[in-house]
């Protein structure tokens, strides 16, 4: 059956419409003839978004890695499964054989069952981009334990409010981590986040760095030894498709931190039909994602996806621009890269540094190029396009979510005509509508609305890790009997979807999901600060960058107030992490408030953006009167 791999226009055109028809028969047929089950399900799916309960081959038993290893090992047990780039360029890259994987990841879940992890457990991972954070999910999934991975740039206050939220009984990280010509203390970090874990019994530490560290007797193991003594032979546990597989923490427009709750089935069947495609992946392909295995990105398309089809996938440890900014494209001639999948922020830093960098390697290889974390903008999507792709390797523009688990809208290579700045059309079995302020399905063509999504798809999140209510109002309460996923969205005279940006107080700075409302809360911590508002504003490398508007307890001279901006943006690094950093601090007299006391951001966010021709009607504000002052003193 042609529907796994999709080759033409109106191959797409037939199996889409099969899959909004008959969903059942349609995800039935997929994950019947391309994954391994011990007990095929008694029910293809149900669903009722008002309370919000989905799920997905119900009553079917399975285990993911041995979908993702297993399985592979009689056709593919010598092909290589992960090639590790490290930071260092003059260290050896490593090729791990699905051979080698199968045996690293039976090690590595007898260390965690010989410390008491079992089924259902929660286990934290703070490991840099080396082969043994994809081995440290594995593992944990070959066993039934939930793995948290927390991007290694967090600070220890982010990392303990994560470890806490979903009570981890088990930390593995390492002694630290190389970025380009900087190596981070990791294990100073853990250790100062469980300081205010109690949970916590087991610290497993990688030897990566060799840098010094303190280990707490009873508490915090290396972890080689272990697995030199550990036996490479495991069964797996048997899972049922609903039972969770990750945590993953993604920002709130509110304060704490969502863990979006994945679980097995579902979540497997998705990310593998949409890697193939969206990457028209053949055999002996080599696939690379520079995404950081911290995000959904790295999850669903540098571990899972790739490995549940066999794939070869590129992970690496570095920067783009360490040692110079030709990085990226040395490793592509290197490894002969075929699928290269990276951000819009990664791509306009590139493009920055001229075509030179790029036409010093032969980047023959490549043959689909892929964008992820946020719309591209035109200027970004041709250079990658002409100096990149040469013109012949399509751009797969992809648009999706920590909560949709896999990618949603998307052309398909060489099916698909791109557009720029076009995420193009839904993904098989994905139903987008566009939403107006009253609740109305914007209907045809060339048509502006809220994006919404009208039906479930296998590998959408189940919950929040403790708090389904807010799964309901965050997701389900917007629009009924609808996923209302926070962006604003077109569609234009064909079809073709435009991503226009989140609609709720969301900025997306490099790829990264930033809430105001946790920066706001860590600024407003400083004993001068009396209360403070972010908003975004286009940045040329990041796609947005942060401005804050902070008032001041009192008035000081501007001298003071340089040291005040070093401050706060330190403030907001040890509380969220250097990722949330202001580029602009303005001192006001006062914030915009309606009679209710509401921040008007809207008003912030055109003084930032350098755009106060058309503000509205501000006199019915509380305080029209700071507006003025705010523009006559704006960055």
């Amino acid at each position: 059956m042609s529907n796994y791999h999709i080759k033409h226009l109106e191959e797409y055109y037939q199996v889409y419409r099969k899959s909004i028809r008959e969903p059942e028969n349609f995800w039935e047929e997929v994950a019947e003839e391309h994954f391994v089950w011990r007990k095929k399900w008694d029910k293809v799916m149900s669903w009722d978004f008002s309370k919000p309960e989905i799920k997905w081959f119900e009553g079917a038993k399975l285990n993911i890695t041995e979908n993702c290893i297993d399985r592979h090992l009689a056709t593919r047990g010598d092909k290589t499964a992960i090639i590790f780039e490290p930071n260092n360029p003059d260290e050896e890259a490593q090729h791990i054989s699905y051979r080698q994987l199968y045996h690293k990841v039976n090690k590595f879940a007898n260390v965690l069952k010989d410390h008491g992890i079992k089924k259902g457990d929660r286990v934290c991972i703070y490991v840099p981009m080396i082969p043994e954070l994809a081995i440290s999910l594995l593992a944990c999934a070959k066993i039934g334990a939930i793995h948290s991975v927390v991007f290694a740039g967090f600070s220890s206050r982010a990392l303990s409010s994560r470890i806490n939220d979903c009570d981890c009984k088990m930390v593995i990280t390492s002694d630290g981590s190389f970025r380009g010509t900087k190596s981070i203390d990791l294990k100073g970090i853990v250790d100062e986040a469980l300081e205010n874990c109690d949970g916590v019994e087991t610290v497993l530490v990688v030897n990566r760095t060799g840098g010094d560290v303190v280990m707490t007797e009873g508490r915090d193991k290396w972890l080689q030894p272990l697995l030199d003594a550990a036996s490479d032979e495991l069964e797996a546990e048997v899972m049922d498709a609903e039972d969770p597989l990750f945590i993953l923490y993604t920002s709130g427009s509110t304060g704490q931190p969502k863990g979006m709750v994945h679980t097995t089935a579902g979540y497997m069947v998705y990310t593998a039909y949409t890697f193939k495609n969206v990457f028209q992946y053949r055999e002996d392909d080599v696939y690379w994602c520079t995404a950081d295995i911290g995000w959904i990105t790295g999850h669903s398309y540098i571990v899972y996806g790739p490995l549940a089809n066999g794939a070869t996938t590129v992970m690496f440890e570095g920067v783009p621009h360490y040692p110079d900014f030709g990085r990226f494209w040395q490793i592509v001639e290197k490894h002969k890269v075929n699928q290269f999948y990276t951000a819009p922020t990664a791509i306009r830093a590139l493009a920055k540094q001229g075509a030179e960098l790029v036409e010093k390697y032969d980047l023959s290889s490549i043959k689909v190029l892929g964008s992820v974390g946020e719309p591209i903008n035109e200027e970004a999507w041709h250079w990658y396009n002409d100096v990149v792709g040469k013109k012949k390797s399509p751009i797969v523009d992809t648009w999706w979510q920590t909560e949709t688990g896999g990618i949603m809208i998307t052309p398909i290579p060489f099916v698909t005509p791109t557009k720029p700045t076009y995420a193009t059309l839904p993904f098989i079995g994905i139903q987008p509508a566009l939403m107006d302020e009253n609740g109305l399905e914007q209907k045809g063509n060339q048509v502006e609305g809220r994006l919404c999504i009208k039906f479930p798809w296998p590998s959408i999140a189940r919950t929040i890790w403790g708090n389904h209510q807010r799964y309901k109002d965050t997701y389900f309460s917007a629009y009924e009997n609808m996923y209302f996923t926070g962006d604003g969205a077109l569609r234009d005279e064909v079809g073709y979807y435009r991503i226009t940006g989140r609609v709720d107080d969301v900025i997306i700075v490099s790829g990264h999901n930033l809430g105001t409302a946790p920066i706001e809360d860590a600024i407003n911590e400083h004993p001068a600060v009396s209360e403070s508002a972010i908003v975004g504003f286009p940045h040329d490398i990041k796609g947005s960058a942060l401005y804050g508007f902070v008032t001041l307890k009192e008035v000081g001279e501007s001298r003071v107030h340089d040291n005040l901006r070093k401050e706060i943006n330190q403030l907001i690094s040890d509380r969220i992490g250097p990722i949330a950093k202001l580029d602009k601090i303005q001192f006001t007299e006062g914030l915009p408030k309606t009679r209710s006391g509401k921040i008007m951001r809207r008003i912030l966010r055109k003084i930032a953006e350098n755009d106060t021709s058309n503000l509205g009607d501000i006199s019915t504000l509380l305080n029209p009167e700071v507006v003025q002052d705010i523009m006559d003193n704006s960055l």
